[in-house]
């Protein structure tokens, strides 16, 4: 058990790593991040910020020297980075598990093996696989083995002849192509298990993504069907356990037009559909980090109000194309009840960028969903 005082390391300099900078910090504990960037967002409130390579061996070494235990922000840090780090220092989650994570073809792999369902699909590696693919899984969507992530390295593929082409566009990279399913809605499930195998959870998110990245999180009792979200909790948990995993884990998954439910892929990470946590459950994603971490007993996070988390991408700054950025009129939003805005100190706004998230909370879905439209409008958020 590593006790607050001690130091907490993270690979990852981006937000995710500036809430649990942030999380770790109130708990009492001192914090190091390892970026290659001097400006990213977790390493500009940390104790102590490595600029390095994520595999530069002195980079590690400094990590080490600083941290008494640690994590990851991004499932795209190397493995061979955090296998490196195990042989010094206590590191969750394993190497192991985020390699599977890195690699679509693994991970679905590891889902069957757990007796999850996910889409049918084809591994295409070379030519051969490109050939044998067969014609049920068309229309679908070609996606790279690795680095794909917020809808990046993704081609839709509505038949065979297509592919070829769509192949070639993403440079004849490892891929898997999956069949586009019937879907009813899309939500997630955020689970967190100790070393001593015990595991919680938060509850079912229901999210909407717009453009391959999360636009809307809700979550409250009614925002998926009560039997299918068990059975969501139910596989999230079979997963980590398969996985014997430590640390914080996000599976998503699809809900489909006949009632069923399929895997869509996980994070071995804190996750943006769990930001809504921060305000609207008594323990964040980003504490139970922590508490997998450093080792401290697991509870079950309790949900005490109706949330509704709206990403805040970078298009906000350039209303109706604008050519020059504009800070968005949050005075405007913070007049709203129940807002709680968190902008994650990136110094440039781009489109598409995630540059904050705002979360609602109120006594109720349909009072949070009101005001979270309200300030959507404000915003210039689309309507959802």
């Amino acid at each position: 058990m590593v006790l607050p005082g001690a130091t907490l390391g993270v690979m990852g300099g981006g937000q995710l790593g500036r809430m649990f900078v942030h999380a770790a910090q109130r708990m009492g504990y001192f914090t190091a991040v390892l970026d290659p960037d001097e400006s990213s967002p977790a390493g500009r409130v940390s104790h102590w910020h490595v600029r390095s390579d994520y595999l530069d061996e002195l980079g590690l070494a400094k990590l080490c020297g600083h941290s008494d235990a640690i994590t990851t922000e991004f499932e795209n840090v190397p493995a061979a980075a955090l296998a490196r780090l195990a042989e010094h220092r206590p590191v969750s989650p394993a190497a192991a598990a985020v390699a599977i994570a890195q690699d679509r073809a693994e991970e679905k792999a590891h889902f069957t093996r757990c007796g999850v369902p996910c889409a049918p699909h084809a591994v295409i590696t070379g030519e051969d696989q490109l050939a044998a693919i067969g014609d049920e899984l068309f229309p679908g969507i070609l996606k790279t083995a690795r680095l794909g992530y917020d809808g990046k390295g993704q081609v839709r593929v509505t038949s065979r002849a297509d592919l070829p082409a769509a192949w070639e566009s993403l440079k004849r990279a490892d891929c898997v192509l999956e069949k586009m399913l019937p879907l009813a809605f899309e939500c997630s499930v955020v689970v967190a298990r100790g070393a001593d195998g015990v595991m919680v959870h938060l509850p079912v998110q229901r999210n909407l993504h717009r453009g391959g990245i999360l636009a809307v999180t809700e979550v409250h009792e009614q925002c998926v069907p009560a039997a299918l979200g068990l059975r969501a909790i139910e596989a999230a948990k079979a997963i980590a356990e398969g996985l014997q995993y430590v640390g914080v884990l996000c599976i998503e998954f699809f809900g489909l037009e006949d009632g069923s439910l399929v895997v869509n892929e996980m994070a071995p990470r804190p996750h943006n559909s769990g930001h809504w946590s921060i305000e609207g459950a008594d323990v964040s994603q980003f504490e139970l980090q922590v508490r997998t971490l450093a080792g401290l007993p697991l509870v079950q996070p309790r949900q005490h109000s109706p949330a509704l988390m709206l990403n805040l991408l970078g298009d906000l700054w350039f209303p109706a194309g604008a050519a020059n950025a504009r800070t968005p009129d949050w005075a405007s939003v913070l007049t709203l009840p129940g807002t709680h805005l968190h902008l994650y100190g990136k110094t440039e706004a781009r489109p598409g960028r995630k540059m904050g998230h705002l979360t609602l909370t109120g006594p109720t879905a349909a009072s949070v969903r009101e005001t979270a439209l309200d300030a959507a409008q404000r915003l210039g958020i689309e309507a959802f």
